[in-house]
């Protein structure tokens, strides 16, 4: 990882496209401040199109698609995209997977959340998880004490034996039965909202994130980059940005939004 004010101005001149995940990369100890929030607008006002990459749940991401200052947004890993048309005061809804498929997931999710909790002391079911549509999230640091790493390893172990996949965040472990992840949807989103093959613009696009589940777009994009508090979890990336940012979180977002603004 490198640091970002190395970042060449011709690389951040071509930017075009503003990727970020939400907890711990935009927000501070659970909430999003005035300075990562403005960021996000000055990148839109100044044309780039910004698209929050996130594991939080569907009804979460029906506000963000809404109020928020962005172009759309991916939740839940990748289950799905939401894109408020403005124009047509309409909201796009596109899942991976279809209702009766979902369906299905859910019956055996259920199954995996009893064995988890009994299996995994301290561990508990998110707070968002009524609002969430495809996948099951294990909190294990947000509103529980904080769990042992071993302890979240054997979370993500449980949501495996059983053939699901599983990543940890920097707050959960997010397990679904599907293949797909943060970057399959981005795909789709790309494809069907902007009218881009990814594989063409992937030169110009950014994508800011600080946890494992983050690993697959720090892998795909040349131009990733961590929030410092990616060091936090560094030994549980299987891919790491080019970039990290001295701020931490938010500030570390509102750093990466002047270099791109200041090019």
């Amino acid at each position: 990882m490198r640091a970002l004010n190395l970042m060449p101005a011709e690389t951040r001149r071509a930017i075009r496209f503003v990727l970020t995940d939400i907890d711990d990369t935009l927000t501070d100890n659970g909430r999003l401040g005035a300075e990562a929030y403005a960021a996000l607008e000055s990148l839109r006002r100044h044309g780039m199109k910004v698209v929050p990459i996130t594991g939080r749940p569907a009804g979460w991401c029906d506000h963000i698609a809404r109020m928020w200052p962005v172009d759309g947004v991916v939740g839940e890993n990748g289950a799905f995209y939401f894109h408020y048309d403005e124009t047509a005061r309409r909201m796009v809804r596109r899942y991976f997977k279809n209702d009766d498929e979902r369906g299905l997931d859910a019956a055996r999710l259920a199954d995996l959340r009893l064995r988890i909790l009994r299996e995994v002391p301290g561990c508990a079911i998110s707070a968002d998880q009524n609002y969430r549509e495809a996948d099951l999230a294990v909190d294990f640091c947000e509103d529980v004490d904080p769990l042992p790493m071993e302890a979240v390893r054997r979370i993500q172990a449980l949501f495996e034996q059983d053939g699901a996949q599983a990543k940890i965040s920097s707050i959960h472990v997010n397990g679904w039965f599907g293949g797909y992840d943060k970057l399959t949807m981005t795909r789709i989103f790309f494809q069907e909202v902007f009218g881009h093959k990814l594989e063409a613009v992937r030169e110009h696009v950014v994508f800011a994130g600080d946890s494992p589940n983050d690993a697959p777009m720090f892998a795909y994009f040349p131009n990733s980059v961590g929030v410092a508090n990616v060091l936090d979890l560094e030994a549980e990336l299987s891919a790491r940005p080019t970039w990290i940012t001295q701020g931490r979180g938010g500030g570390g977002f509102a750093e990466l939004a002047r270099a791109l603004l200041k090019a």
